[in-house]
């Protein structure tokens, strides 16, 4: 057994990082707001040791979340290994809003943390404890964990470690942090050139895995050959030119709405379609209400969005790192009909389950995992500059119980993704007790009127209401 330890990040938390520029924060996190119950301290504060020393407590389940980044010797790989100086006052903060903060005073200051590149010599995460707010029995946690940590499914599962169903009053002892030793640079130059030596043997071994799944009729290779060509193909497709998709800043807007998730099921049910393609159909008329307020015609547009689809199996969850991959889904804005806006969303996603194109994406991304890190440098930064989306989306299914912070319960969370260069707008959908939370994050300067996205959302969810039947 190896003295030292270090884990390689993959193909795809990597690039990640090489996505990362000035202009581009690559974390993700959310905006939760708490009641503050117990943690209510007698001088109307937020009792933020206590918070300390319970998240000290859990981190053994996590235990990326005390390590840091290293880089390999000659290529610059890079490696994860133990923060001997791991720090909880550093990464669990403490802050408030001028007394009473009202829910604008509080997403302009989730912008500037958002707005804020998290420190690569430390473990990548921050979670800010804000009080202050409106009527001083809640609490807002602020929570930002680097993309090449963790994807927005497996991040519920660590909300999970942090969260419980039941309130917790006694806080477990937690075991002693003892830090693996990391290698020296010499013995981490060893060890990468014993993996490199093994590399054409398991390249080997998969060539010859291949060519005996392209000899059974029984196998699945002919299918992601072709869920490859399509994923190829969507991707080479150029999208049409928005207010939305120019080049972006380093500033970012955070907003937020929430909807009874028991409609939109309902929706879902009279409608048809899976409730993915309910939430894309109500984008798809948000956008148009939107783009049309800035003056751009809809007709003939060419929009599509990127939605994140989960191939993490089940034996995989509670598991960080990154196992995500994506559908690209043109959304009819020109439609105003909502009901034929969804059934052509209902079309087009039946038609990506058929010929797997989540599947096609995940084995790029596999393949891709031999290029040696120049090509991998360049083929990130050339990727982020002909970006074939306008939009991201992602729905993370939450749990449908409420969770509490020790005794305080969770509200609600929005959630916040990075943006990247001609990409102004992400939205992130959270389902929680029984609400689908709506979290938007978008450049400061292309997006000024963010709200307006917001108001053009709940109307368009109104208006598929509407065309079901609901009240």
């Amino acid at each position: 057994m190896s003295r030292f330890f270090y884990d390689r990040l993959s193909f795809l938390d990597r690039s990640f990082l090489l996505a990362e520029a000035p202009t581009s924060h690559m974390h993700v996190g959310g905006v939760a707001t708490l009641e503050a119950g117990p943690l209510l301290k007698p001088d109307g504060g937020i009792d933020i040791d206590r918070i300390r020393e319970y998240v000290s407590s859990r981190l053994h389940l996590i235990p990326r979340y005390r390590e840091r980044l290293a880089f390999t010797p000659v290529e610059g790989a890079p490696v994860w290994v133990d923060d001997p100086h791991f720090n909880i006052h550093y990464h669990v903060r403490h802050a408030s809003l001028p007394r009473p903060g009202d829910a604008r005073q509080l997403k302009r200051l989730c912008g500037r943390i958002v707005s804020q590149q998290l420190d690569r010599s430390k473990p990548l995460w921050e979670m800010w404890i804000v009080e202050g707010l409106e009527g001083a029995d809640r609490f807002a946690m602020v929570t930002k964990i680097h993309h090449c940590m963790v994807d927005g499914v497996s991040s519920v599962d660590l909300l999970e470690v942090l969260l419980s169903p039941e309130p917790v009053e006694k806080i477990e002892r937690a075991p002693r942090f003892v830090p693996r030793p990391a290698p020296t640079p010499l013995e981490l130059a060893f060890a990468e050139t014993v993996r490199r030596v093994r590399a054409p043997v398991d390249a080997a071994l998969d060539v010859r895995r291949v060519l005996r799944d392209a000899e059974d009729p029984r196998s699945d290779l002919r299918t992601m050959l072709r869920a490859v060509r399509g994923t190829l193909s969507s991707s080479l497709r150029v999208v049409s030119d928005t207010p939305i998709n120019k080049p972006i800043g380093p500033h970012r807007r955070i907003d937020w709405c929430k909807m009874d998730l028991g409609r939109v099921k309902e929706v879902r049910k009279r409608l048809g379609g899976s409730l993915n393609d309910v939430v894309l159909a109500i984008v798809a008329g948000a956008m148009r209400r939107y783009l049309e307020s800035r003056e751009v015609s809809v007709e003939g547009l060419e929009f599509r969005v990127m939605t994140p689809v989960s191939v993490r199996s089940a034996n995989e969850r509670g598991t960080l790192g990154n196992r995500v991959s994506a559908w690209m889904v043109d959304l009819p804005l020109a439609e105003r009909d909502p009901k034929a806006c969804l059934e052509r969303i209902r079309d087009t996603t039946l038609r990506l389950k058929e010929e797997k194109h989540a599947l096609g994406a995940e084995v790029l991304t596999t393949v891709a995992g031999w290029t040696p890190a120049t090509l991998l440098s360049l083929g990130s930064r050339m990727v982020t500059r002909a970006l074939p989306f306008n939009l991201v989306v992602t729905n993370v299914p939450g749990p449908q119980v409420p969770l509490y912070l020790l005794g305080s319960r969770m509200h609600d969370n929005y959630g916040q993704l990075p943006l990247i260069n001609y990409l102004g707008l992400g939205i992130v959908l959270f389902s929680y007790a029984g609400q689908l939370c709506w979290g938007f994050t978008a450049d400061w300067d292309l997006l000024p009127d963010l709200h307006d996205v917001v108001i053009a959302t709940e109307e368009a969810f109104e208006e598929i209401c509407g065309a079901a039947g609901l009240e």
